[in-house]
């Protein structure tokens, strides 16, 4: 004997239905609204905590170089070439590496080293940023003084213009020298990310392009990096956000000197995080703290204008490619 469910229940059913749909539809909605309002709180509390700074100093904190607490002189010159630099040298190191990394594991590795060397990437990104920056300061940066930059003078240090940059005093710490730290922590990432991305590519295309005769490299330039290049880009984003926001490790080895003596990627220098790490623990209440927090805010909108800027990137890459089709 078969039973038919009576409207009373299949009305029932649906009101469930709807309930279940209005609360997940709201409970999803309130979290995205949750996330954009914690993002504005940050953001105003920024600006009401650094008015004083901003109130005194206007723009001109941007270019100015100065930093005497005891005179209440401060400017954030000093800590955005720090961070912008290091940074951009550690993307010109990290790119091609992780880049090699990737192509290597996804295309040339053999099947039984695949697995571990991929781990092994991976176990990069779980070691503690202050585990980089005491290995730096204790191991890396004698060596890099006594073999490394000797060599980088004698030769990149005698041509024309980029001389200046690889001149002076070997003292193994420094801009370059942090540049070179962030490099090694943002290589995992950057790398993880491309090497899923890359495996993502479906087997057809690569095995027709090497059915029509390309080579290894000609698949990866013409196939592989097309169809991923937005995986690609966002794995150099995510390696760049992550060396913008570094601290621990780029206060060890950087050198956190607030004069800005040469153009040398010797020189000590400063990052907008280490002197936040060393200075904001110390600051006296009122315009000394306010500068601090100020270089946060700074931190903060060039984070901003570095997303921005990469989803204008795909974007871009986005309609190029429907001009192509």
């Amino acid at each position: 004997m078969s039973t038919v469910p009576d409207s009373q229940t299949i009305g029932s059913s649906v009101r469930n239905h709807r309930l279940g749909d209005w609360l997940f539809f709201n409970l999803t909605r309130a979290f995205a609204a949750m996330t954009l309002l914690l993002l504005a709180g940050i953001v105003v509390s920024l600006i009401v905590s650094s008015r004083e700074s901003i109130h005194k100093f206007g723009l001109g904190f941007l270019w100015s170089s100065d930093w005497n607490p005891p005179m209440d002189q401060f400017g954030a010159l000093i800590p955005i070439y720090g961070t912008l630099s290091t940074s951009f040298i550690a993307l010109i190191i990290a790119v091609p590496v992780s880049f090699g990394i990737a192509l290597f594991l996804s295309e040339l590795s053999p099947v039984w080293l695949r697995r571990p060397l991929g781990i092994a990437i991976e176990l990069l990104a779980a070691v503690p940023s202050i585990v980089y920056g005491m290995w730096g300061l204790m191991v890396f940066a004698p060596i890099f003084a006594k073999y490394a930059q000797p060599l980088l003078s004698g030769t990149l240090g005698q041509l024309p213009f980029v001389g200046t940059l690889f001149s002076g005093p070997p003292l193994g710490i420094g801009i370059l020298s942090a540049g070179i730290i962030l490099a090694i922590m943002i290589i995992p990432f950057i790398a993880s990310v491309m090497r899923d991305v890359f495996e993502v590519t479906p087997a057809m295309l690569k095995e027709s392009a090497y059915g029509v005769g390309c080579t290894t490299w000609e698949v990866v330039w013409n196939i592989v990096l097309p169809y991923t290049r937005v995986g690609v880009i966002g794995g150099i984003m995510l390696g760049l956000g992550r060396a913008l926001g570094e601290t621990m490790a780029v206060t060890f080895i950087i050198g956190n000197s607030n004069f800005l003596s040469s153009m040398s990627l010797y020189a000590p220098g400063n990052s907008i995080t280490s002197t936040l790490a060393n200075e904001f623990g110390e600051a006296t209440p009122g315009l000394y703290t306010s500068s601090l927090i100020e270089l946060g805010l700074i931190l903060f909108f060039i984070t901003l204008i570095v997303l921005v800027f990469s989803k204008l990137l795909l974007l871009n890459l986005s309609k190029q490619e429907g001009v192509k089709t």
